[in-house]
């Protein structure tokens, strides 16, 4: 009877989970006149926006192959995802949902068989399509999944060294020192070179690095050991002991942001201490250096090939990340450097050399403007709008908002749940669950958003307004229940040596 009640239990959990996602139109999107091109989408894992030789924020930094894009293509110079961690926001891309949609909020639990990926619309349509590399969303399961004709994948978060590969559905061990980017742009340039030339390609190149631990090339470590770090100012002012500074609103840092300076995605206490911070640093620039030269070989391909006038080709990253601002490394919060990303676009025919767009997109619009590229409306589950004809200047009607989410995690309990919203001058932050302050910044007077306007009453109404748009978004869009998800793996809880 107990094994029963069980077995009703969970299946009655899977059934909620499935049902609580919005019925979604499989049928292939309509047509439009648009040429379908071929399309090479290169992404990364937890590349802030701002680490790319050609914007200076790291003087000494060099990335030759994202800089030749951004030289002959279009810098997005205000592009950010939905929710900043790796599993929410690879599932925003595919799906075009958002996290409290496609269900996905964190890194451990599978995602739903019932969500559809714009890869399948592109199959439908004719193309090739192929993944390689990191697909994460289910720690332990590296199947091919729907939407790929070729699968090259790993489990989890991977290896940086002689990984061990899901080749279409059969494993491979890697050996002798193999660094996992070089070889997964071997199996996309294999793709590239082998493909049925009658039929338009969607390639997914999709590297581990720059994820912690960060491991370079070997011929690139060290390559910037010693380097001087240009850490930020807002390091240290979430410490309880920091001196006030005039000008900066010390008193309404909210109490979560000053304990996680000292937790594991803390300044003072990064990755548990087994690193120091300026290593983290120098070890993540040579890292990207390194899938830099990768993402360097597709370049040179589609120049031999004479692709790269027609290839529709997108870099971006699932997130930013934290080198010591408010404290924190890592992500997952709302400030511009972890909901903030790189997103470059290049396709001579159509988009001008050298475009800056200030406009704000998202990881959401992703697969609407990949479908647009293919020449197909996208679907109505899709929330995202396709940014091309922003880019190549057939269109300058575009959102004013975008929407943020983020959901506790059993095993970095420090981040809370919380909602907001951005505008191209205000950011309000709505923290759920915690007995603590919410935020509000004026982004065009404080860039660094060092003064919480919370508490300012000539800002009270702005602050009420868009807490209105916050909860008018998740009412529009089904977010008013918070998608729990059961876990899923054992952990090792190091303080009390127990599993749970």
């Amino acid at each position: 009877m107990k094994n029963l009640l069980y077995c009703f239990l969970f299946f009655s959990q899977i059934a909620f989970a499935q049902k609580a996602i919005p019925k979604q139109d499989f049928s292939l999107p309509k047509i439009t006149n648009a040429k379908p091109r071929n399309i090479i989408f290169i992404f990364s894992d937890d590349h802030r926006y701002d680490f790319m030789g050609f914007t200076g924020k790291v003087p000494w930094l060099e990335t030759p192959n994202l800089d030749r894009l951004a030289r002959e293509g279009a810098h997005c110079q205000n592009a950010f995802v939905t929710t900043s961690l790796c599993s929410p926001s690879r599932a925003t891309i595919l799906t075009g949902m958002y996290a409290h949609e496609h269900t996905v909020v964190d890194n451990f639990s599978p995602e739903p068989q019932n969500l559809t990926y714009f890869p399948q619309y592109l199959q439908k349509a004719g193309y090739q399509t192929a993944l390689f590399g990191k697909w994460h969303m289910g720690d332990e399961d590296d199947n091919p999944r729907k939407g790929f004709d070729t699968w090259v994948s790993f489990r989890g978060q991977g290896t940086y060294y002689n990984p061990t590969l899901n080749i279409n559905g059969k494993s491979q061990k890697f050996e002798n020192e193999a660094y996992t980017p070089e070889v997964l742009t071997d199996f996309a340039l294999d793709f590239l070179k082998n493909r049925d030339k009658s039929k338009p390609f969607f390639a997914y190149i999709s590297h581990k690095s720059v994820h912690s631990d960060f491991s370079p090339a070997k011929k690139d470590l060290y390559k910037y050991h010693g380097k001087s770090i240009p850490y930020p100012s807002t390091r240290f002012l979430s410490h309880s002991q920091a001196p006030l500074q005039q000008g900066v609103n010390q008193q309404d840092i909210p109490q979560w942001v000053r304990n996680q300076r000292f937790s594991h995605h803390g300044v003072d206490y990064a990755y548990h201490g087994r690193v120091s911070m300026d290593t983290i640093f120098w070890r993540y620039c040579e890292t990207l250096y390194s899938v830099d030269a990768a993402i360097g070989r597709v370049l040179n391909y589609l120049d031999e090939s004479g692709l790269a006038e027609s290839t529709l080709v997108v870099y971006a990253s699932d997130n930013g990340f934290y080198f010591g601002e408010h404290g924190f490394i890592d992500k997952r919060s709302m400030y511009e450097e972890s909901m903030r990303i790189p997103l470059l676009v290049r396709c001579p025919e159509i988009i001008k050399a050298g475009t800056k767009m200030p406009q704000v997109v998202q990881n959401i619009d992703f697969p609407s403007t990949f479908l647009d590229a293919a020449g197909l409306q996208p679907p109505p589950q899709m929330r995202g709008k396709s940014f091309l004809p922003i880019l190549t200047q057939k269109e300058t009607k575009w959102k004013d908002k975008i929407f943020y989410e983020y959901y506790w995690e059993h095993d970095f309990p420090q981040t809370p749940t919380m909602f907001g919203v951005r505008t191209d001058r205000y950011k309000y932050i709505f923290y759920h669950g915690l007995w603590d302050i919410n935020e509000l910044y004026d982004l065009q007077n404080d860039p660094q958003e060092l003064n919480n306007l919370i508490r300012s009453p000539q800002h009270e109404q702005i602050a009420k307004e868009l807490q209105k748009e916050v909860f008018d978004w998740l009412e529009q869009t089904n977010g008013l229940q918070i998608p729990l998800k059961r876990p899923v793996r054992k952990r090792i809880d190091h303080q009390f040596k127990g599993t749970y």
